[in-house]
């Protein structure tokens, strides 16, 4: 039971057993704010199954790997196990009992191979059973396939209905994400549209392409550097790939050795199977490494013909097309009204389609055609406080650039000894980028050096010699990662001096100039040590994320950033690298002592009270607290409070706001703590920012842990102010300052840096 929404009690009985007995009571809610009539993305599922359901376990002996091969073969007995059931590849659920505990079966693939299958009876569950719900979403999955939507990964689309984006060669793929989950009175189903990306190229098509933008001999590095670790659609079978090598030495004329001993051409092939038409025979084949399950034997690579290979996704040039990501989000990114009726369509085929409604009959199953509908509540804008001034911003916007602007910060520290670096062609953009440095800096109270040294064209050995005690700019020509990397990783470690970079593109738009210069201003001063606004929070908060580096040996890097003051402007930021075997408990350790001894030294006492925000949890880790042992062994010393909260960014719940009739994206503020949150958690969503396009997304709160015992509205409070604590953004964020600058902190160490930065840096924001 949920320790935030039971209470325990024992029972003493005259023959001295003890019972004990857990009462599930309310949750006490929030109740701060203003009321809010929201609709949700759920539907109720009205009626289930009320009679008993059997759980079967299914073997394959010898073992089948592919999961439609699976179903084809147990289907073959469905005189034994009748026309309604469920199989998930492993689990069968059945409205009836078969007449052993264990049955065998066997069964004859396409080439004469006898399996054996064995079915297991493992558990008859009462209509009430949690197991039931991998029951309801496993029927659901089956509907969707009813409807002719492709599975891609978790979700589902439908390929007949494609979008086409010609100007760009792109092709989106409209579709459902969909899950069954006991929520706090119902269970309901949470069902959002999504969105698949495909070329209209295929990878064929983009070797060609790129074989005439390089130089022969790069050819093959410049095609492994590309494709490989991309996802690949296979047109003859709506399955994905990731391509995890290029084999130059093959081709489609080569042959392989079919189940049945025989061998074929991957010409005649995918002819023979698929009717595909294989025009280029000289081209390479690509590998895809299976992925293999627990307990059974690794199988083969896939190889995969690039003619009927479709590219997927977005790369990072074209992320950085304005023109092609605007595009873009006018399919992707849909308004509210929009987003409801799309939403609304999938309950529409359902009801319309008699084989999905008879399938539905024949479980005993019904959705509610309407979306929830319920109330939430939208908490107190916070004042921002800066330099004695207090600002009340536009809370439709979530942004006070324009309030602050031109007003001095808490802290500003003077750039008096700094270096502006940048190549002999980027002389005038560096010049101007100066000149706007010199008109900004003044009314935020930074004071600013007029003799700064400009060093043009220096290699990096003859800096070695001068970057001590200096703070560096540098104006990058392109956005080419390997130098970025190397100036990071250099004055990140060997050199510890806070840097900024910036690519020359950037400073060139004279309507944008001064924003920009104004933003590389108040970077540098955070980095430096200054300090912007504030909210008074007076407790320690932390912030926790992971990146995982596979460029050095698959190593993980957790994020650690702690706050020092009780105004929430000072930060300690570390990180712990953990390689293989090792344990990331004890590096976190290290990091919350050193941090603990910087809180002491700013406010002469330890704090009361600890709150970490831990990102980048999954739902099926919640129940343990192992990542958080490091705490354990500072309550040797003192008794701090302790909350530990996980964020969820990626979530599929969608709210909209009812206004006049119309559907909205709800207020910065947002608060829902019912309805839609999980009995067994103490949990709540916070709409915190505000977004221009498409429908805003909240964030889920799950707190797993409190000796603190803070109220809900508190905690609730204290999460949205820490969301306008990001020295990066002078506006609220989707996530609470200490997640986004751990998550920050651990990108630049796992992406550019490759190990521990110098702890020199450890109180600046040099990552930002």
């Amino acid at each position: 039971c949920n320790p935030f929404k039971c209470s325990t009690v024992q029972v003493l009985y005259c023959n001295s057993f003890v019972l004990q007995v857990t009462l599930c009571l309310p949750l006490v809610l929030g109740s701060s704010g203003i009321m809010v009539k929201l609709t949700t993305n759920y539907f109720r599922l009205t009626s289930r199954p009320q009679w008993a359901l059997y759980q079967y376990h299914v073997g394959y002996s010898p073992e089948m790997e592919a999961r439609r091969l699976r179903s084809a073969l147990l289907f073959q007995h469905e005189e034994l196990i009748g026309k309604t059931h469920a199989f998930d590849g492993s689990i069968l659920f059945l409205p009836k009992k078969l007449g052993k505990k264990v049955t065998e079966v066997f069964s004859r693939t396409r080439n004469g191979e006898n399996v054996k299958i064995t079915i297991t009876l493992t558990n008859e569950l009462p209509p009430t059973s949690p197991t039931c719900l991998q029951f309801y979403n496993i029927i659901f999955r089956r509907l969707l396939k009813m409807l002719n939507l492709q599975q891609i990964g978790r979700n589902y689309y439908n390929p007949s209905d494609p979008i086409s984006i010609p100007n760009h060669r792109l092709m989106v793929w409209p579709g459902f994400t969909s899950s069954i989950l006991q929520y706090e009175e119902s269970i309901m189903l949470c069902t959002d549209v999504s969105h698949k990306v495909l070329r209209s190229e295929t990878v064929l098509d983009f070797m060609y392409s790129l074989y005439y933008q390089v130089e022969e001999q790069r050819f093959r590095d410049a095609c492994a550097k590309e494709l490989i670790g991309l996802i690949v659609l296979t047109k003859y079978n709506n399955r994905t790939y990731r391509v995890d090598d290029i084999d130059w030495d093959a081709n489609p004329q080569c042959t392989f050795r079919k189940a049945d001993g025989s061998e074929i051409s991957y010409v005649d092939y995918y002819k023979r199977q698929y009717n595909q038409e294989i025009t280029d025979l000289n081209q390479p084949v690509l590998i895809s490494q299976s992925r293999r399950r627990r307990g059974t034997i690794m199988p083969g690579p896939v190889v995969l013909i690039p003619e009927l290979c479709f590219l997927t996704g977005l790369t990072e040039k074209m992320r950085n097309d304005f023109n092609m990501m605007k595009d873009l989000a006018v399919h992707t990114r849909l308004p509210p009204e929009q987003r409801q009726r799309e939403i609304g369509k999938l309950i529409d085929y359902i009801q319309k389609d008699d084989n999905v409604q008879k399938e539905l009959r024949d479980w005993g199953l019904s959705f509610d055609s309407n979306l929830l509908s319920f109330t939430g509540r939208v908490v107190q804008g916070e004042k921002i406080l800066q330099s004695g001034n207090v600002f009340n911003y536009n809370p439709q916007f979530a942004d006070w650039s324009k309030e602050t602007r031109g007003a001095p910060l808490i802290c500003a520290k003077p750039l008096d000894n700094w270096l502006l670096i940048y190549t002999r062609r980027n002389y005038d953009t560096a010049n101007t980028l100066l000149q706007n440095l010199f008109k900004v800096t003044p009314s935020m109270g930074i004071r600013m050096n007029k003799n700064c040294n400009c060093y043009i064209n220096l290699r990096m050995q003859l800096l070695k010699t001068i970057f001590f005690s200096l703070k560096a700019v540098c104006v990058l020509s392109s956005s080419r990662k390997d130098k970025y990397d190397a100036i990071k990783k250099y004055l990140c470690t060997d050199c510890p001096i806070p840097s900024q970079c910036v690519i020359a593109r950037t400073l060139s738009k004279p309507q944008t100039a001064m924003a920009i210069a104004t933003k590389i201003a108040l970077q540098m001063n955070c980095k430096m040590g200054g300090e912007l606004w504030s909210v008074e929070i007076p407790v320690m908060v932390v912030g926790i994320d992971c990146y995982h580096d596979t460029l050095s040996g698959k190593q993980s890097i957790a994020g650690f950033v702690a706050s020092l003051n009780q105004t929430m402007t000072r930060w300690f930021s570390r990180c712990a690298v953990q390689g293989r075997g090792q344990e990331l408990v004890d590096g976190l350790k290290a990091c919350l002592q050193t941090a603990l001894r910087d809180w002491f030294k700013w406010n002469n006492y330890l704090p009361s009270r600890i709150i970490v925000y831990r990102d980048g949890v999954g739902d099926g880790q919640l129940n343990t607290l192992d990542s958080f042992g490091f705490f354990s062994f500072i309550l040797i010393y003192f008794s701090p409070r302790l909350t530990v909260i996980v964020v969820k960014k990626r979530v599929n719940t969608r709210f909209f706001a009812q206004c006049g009739g119309a559907l909205k994206n709800p207020p910065p503020g947002t608060v829902v703590d019912v309805e839609v949150t999980r009995p067994e958690w103490y949990d709540f969503f916070i709409v915190s920012q505000a977004v221009r396009n498409g429908c805003v997304a909240p964030t889920h709160y799950n707190v797993i842990y409190d000796t603190g015992k803070l109220k809900p509205d508190h905690v609730q409070r204290l999460t949205y102010k820490l969301c306008h604590m990001y020295y990066n953004w002078s506006g609220v964020i989707r996530v609470p300052a200490p997640c986004q600058y751990a998550h920050k902190l651990a990108f630049l160490v796992g992406q550019s840096i490759h190990r521990e930065p110098n702890l020199l840096l450890s109180d600046r924001l040099y990552y930002l």
